[in-house]
């Protein structure tokens, strides 16, 4: 698998030689973390994770002449892991993608493509498929179906069952690559809407969302979503309203159960009539939890998004109330700082504390981070924070759990 994708490479700068003309480059991507928890010794390197990435991609016209209305786009990466001290090799293909304009503001795209959903929490990220684009006048209408099972798991974030969650957290093993690489089989399809021009104080945009199942399990995971944002612009504020009701089919060989559940979102953000370009933000996010013998069941997303920078929870079971405060001080520097505190929407959904907890209330994260571009083609960013349980009385006794993590990313050429 390293010897292919060596080659692979190869030939792809080989022919990037020869584009003088068409957009191509190499970017270096690294990221080094340590986490821990308390006033416990870290041990080095044992509690040092690094990931390092080497990125090259190509755009060009498909056609005679640069008036194609085709477009492809590749991108691929080598990475080199280490983590729980060991480390990894791991070959991807990235954004991968031919775009065709149809004309009459259409547009037809295939390959491994980006998709988020109007919330950013239900699906968000690289999936494989094609989507269909309508723009007419303010609005525009999209439909795309996609597949997962090919993707890296790590990069998916794919687990929306126990057993998704536990073979994402299995280590890559190249003598089984099949079954520790790949993402869950499920296939995803979407209709949304958009109008950011409704009236000049509101944007709108909608989406109904599916996932089917396809991991041949003894017990299948099905899910469909309806979900919009509303933006309402007010002079310097910009109000948000966001939500979203999904059902669940747990299906087996002798039965079939549906659930019902909820998420959404309310944000408040306002620039300050200030010289420096800066922002204070407002959000709070909430999603049910499990009622026993009851119709609702915890809401599942199909990605799983970290709702902070040190407790990585999915918005399952969970809501959280966040403040920030970003700020551009210089053109190249600019930092920001927030406090976020979670609640458990029930006792039994979020495993990441220990069991027989009575409180609802998880504990408060403060968090900051500074990024700093001396050059245009190179990035230095250095955050963390810590995520403290004593703020809480779901697990006050708890020890504090802290992480500091710093990115570096270039672009060759």
């Amino acid at each position: 698998m390293k010897k292919s994708f060596c080659i692979l490479c190869t030939l792809f700068f080989i022919h990037c030689s020869l584009l003088y003309s068409y957009d191509w480059g190499l970017r270096l991507n690294q990221s080094l973390d340590v986490e821990g928890v308390g006033t416990e010794t870290v041990e080095l390197p044992d509690d040092l994770s690094y990931m390092g990435t080497l990125i090259p991609w190509l755009s060009m016209p498909l056609g005679a002449d640069y008036s194609s209305n085709k477009d492809l786009y590749l991108a691929a990466g080598m990475s080199v892991e280490y983590r729980d001290a060991s480390v990894f090799f791991i070959p991807e293909l990235l954004r991968t993608e031919l775009t065709w304009r149809l004309g009459e503001g259409r547009e037809l795209r295939f390959g491994r493509m980006n998709y988020t959903d109007p919330l950013g929490f239900i699906a968000n990220g690289l999936f494989d498929g094609a989507r269909f684009s309508f723009d007419q006048k303010n609005n525009s209408f999209g439909a795309g179906v996609w597949y997962t099972g090919l993707l890296y798991k790590r990069n998916a974030n794919v687990t929306m069952t126990s057993l998704d969650q536990a073979s994402y957290i299995e280590a890559l093993d190249y003598s089984n690559f099949a079954d520790t690489y790949f993402a869950p089989r499920r296939l995803v399809a979407a209709f949304d809407w958009e109008n950011p021009y409704l009236a000049p104080w509101l944007r709108m945009k909608a989406a109904i969302l599916g996932q089917v199942d396809l991991t041949g399990r003894d017990e299948l995971f099905h899910s469909q979503y309806l979900a919009f944002k509303a933006s309402f612009l007010v002079q310097d504020f910009v109000f948000d309203l966001g939500g979203c009701f999904a059902l669940a089919e747990l299906s087996s060989d002798d039965s079939t159960e549906v659930k019902a559940s909820f998420a959404g979102e309310l944000g408040a953000g306002w620039t300050p009539p200030t010289q420096m370009k800066d922002l204070l933000k407002l959000t709070f996010r909430f999603s049910n939890g499990t009622v026993e013998d009851g119709s609702f069941a915890a809401f599942v997303p199909i990605t799983a998004e970290s709702q902070g920078d040190v407790l990585r929870a999915k918005l399952s079971g969970l809501s959280m109330i966040r403040l920030e405060y970003i700020a551009r001080v210089y053109e190249n520097f600019s930092f920001s700082a927030a406090s976020s505190y979670f609640i458990l929407s029930d006792l039994g959904t979020y495993k990441g504390l220990p069991d027989g907890r009575d409180g609802y209330f998880l504990g408060n994260e403060f968090s900051g981070r500074m990024i700093w571009s001396p050059f245009s083609d190179l990035q230095l960013n250095l955050g963390g924070g810590v995520f403290l349980p004593s703020m809480g009385n779901s697990g006050s006794k708890s020890s504090p759990v802290w992480r500091v993590e710093l990115y570096a990313a270039l672009a060759i050429f």
